[in-house]
This record gives structure tokens, sequence and C-alpha cells, in this order.
């Protein structure tokens, strides 16, 4: 309770209008969001409706303000000794992408910080490759083992799969060997890195957490669908296929458009 009171004290309109023009704005955006925040927790309350039900827009806005919260409460963790203050301050001069959210970025550091955490999902992707290659063997359907094959020849050699032949494969994620509950911790913490979530938790946890995150973009996958791409805008367009792995800040908003299309054809022919 002393967490979320000393949250929304940082973050009053008291304490934005005695705050230097440099990052009043970004606290004004902080603020806009806690309050459409707790506006969406109540009506959850009041109707007595679940996360999954929410409308896309309403879902998205409460995924990304659970990640603010998450660096914020960081940042007050280490702001309690005295006279810590001014450490912290130094450290989010020197370590802005780390410890800031994105309502304090500058436009210049918001596409650069975008480009540094891709690569550093990109650099995930050969070892989850090199896993797929590896447990072809331990798959006990033929036809799957086949198809698993034919799979990571392609991307090897970058070749985009067709939607079908990546749909032919989801039985082979449901059980031994790549079922979410047969992956070794080294597998769970590559597939953790692709979707930028920390790594530093023990093996239980980061299970978890996986889980629960690729669990809550299926069901943005699904109110998406339901909602229609097309009532997108270009930055809400971009911002999912980023959120999906793709980085959109180098692709011209048509084409982002055409692979979230793609990408909801597969994410809603999966079961939950």
């Amino acid at each position: 309770m002393g967490n979320t009171i000393g949250f929304w004290n940082v973050i009053s309109p008291a304490s934005i209008s005695c705050t230097p023009p440099s990052q009043k704005a970004g606290l004004q955006k902080l603020w806009a969001d806690a309050k459409k925040s707790r506006r969406i927790k109540a009506d959850m309350v009041k109707h007595n409706v679940k996360f999954h039900q929410l409308s896309y827009r309403e879902m998205e806005h409460l995924r990304q303000f659970r990640r603010d919260v998450t660096k914020c409460f960081f940042l007050g963790i280490i702001s309690i000794p005295p006279f810590a203050n001014y450490l912290v301050f130094l450290l989010m001069y020197l370590f802005p992408r780390q410890l800031l959210i994105r309502h304090f970025w500058t436009p210049k550091q918001q596409i650069d910080f975008l480009h540094i955490y891709h690569d550093i999902r990109k650099k995930s992707h050969p070892e989850v490759l090199s896993y797929l290659e590896k447990v072809i063997p331990l798959i006990s359907d033929e036809g799957l083992r086949w198809h698993m094959t034919e799979l990571c020849t392609k991307i090897r050699r970058g070749t985009h799969p067709a939607i079908q032949e990546i749909l032919a494969l989801r039985k082979s994620f449901s059980n031994h060997p790549l079922g979410m509950n047969q992956l070794h911790a080294s597998q769970i913490k590559a597939l953790s890195r692709a979707m930028l979530l920390t790594t530093y938790l023990p093996s239980p946890l980061l299970r978890h957490r996986l889980k629960t995150h690729t669990t809550v973009i299926h069901q943005l996958d699904k109110a998406l669908a339901k909602l229609g791409i097309n009532q997108l805008t270009d930055q809400e367009v971009k911002s999912a296929c980023y959120l999906r792995g793709l980085n959109s800040t180098l692709i011209a908003e048509e084409r982002c458009r055409t692979w979230l299309a793609e990408w909801l054809q597969i994410s809603c022919n999966l079961k939950g």
C-alpha cells in the first residue's frame, strides 16, 4: 500500500507542477496513463470483466502500463536510502534506456533504444533455431519431423516460411520435446531474451513469466482480430509489430500491416 501511495505522489499534479520543463511532459503523460489504467481497472471490478474480455486498446494500455510501473517501482526501491536521490538522478542520466520509461526518452532515444532492444532479441534467434534442429530426432511423428526439418532449412537460407508451413507444426509445441513445460532452462532464457523479458530470475519464475507473456500476446491477438487491423493508427500498427518481434522502425507502414495480418492468421489458429 505504501508503495502505491508513493507512486501516486511522485506523478501527482502537485509534483508535476514543480518539475523542470524537460521532465514535465513525461510526468504528465505518465499521470494520464495512470488515471486511464485506474479507470479501466475500476470498470473491470464494477462490471466483473476479466482482462481477456477487455477491448484491444484497453488490454494493450494495461500491459504497457504494468511494464512502466515495474521500472518506476525499481527506481523507488533504490531511492529509499538517505541521500540516494542524488545517485538515482546520476544513474538515470547515465543509463536512460535501462532506468527511464518511454515517456522520458527523447525522439532520437526512442528510435535508438528500439534498435538496441531488437539487436538484443536477435542475438537469441540462432540459439533458438539450433535447439529446434537439435530436437528434431526426438519428435515422434515422422511427418512433423519432416516439416520441422524443412522449416529450419528455409530459415537457415533466409526464406520466410509460409503460414501453412508454420501451422502444420503446431502439434509439435504442445508436448515433448518442445512443450513449454519440457523446455530446458537455457531455452527458457533464450526465448525470454527473444521477447525482451529479464533472464535474471530462477527457472520456475522465468517459465511462469514466459507463459504469462505469451498468453497475454495471444489474448491481444484475439482482441485485435476482433477489432480489425484497419482500425489501428500507423503508430499502433508499428508498436504491435515490434511487440511481436518485428523491428517495425525500419519497415513501411503497409508492409507492417501485411506482416501483422499474417501473424494474426497464425496466432488465431492456435489454442490458448
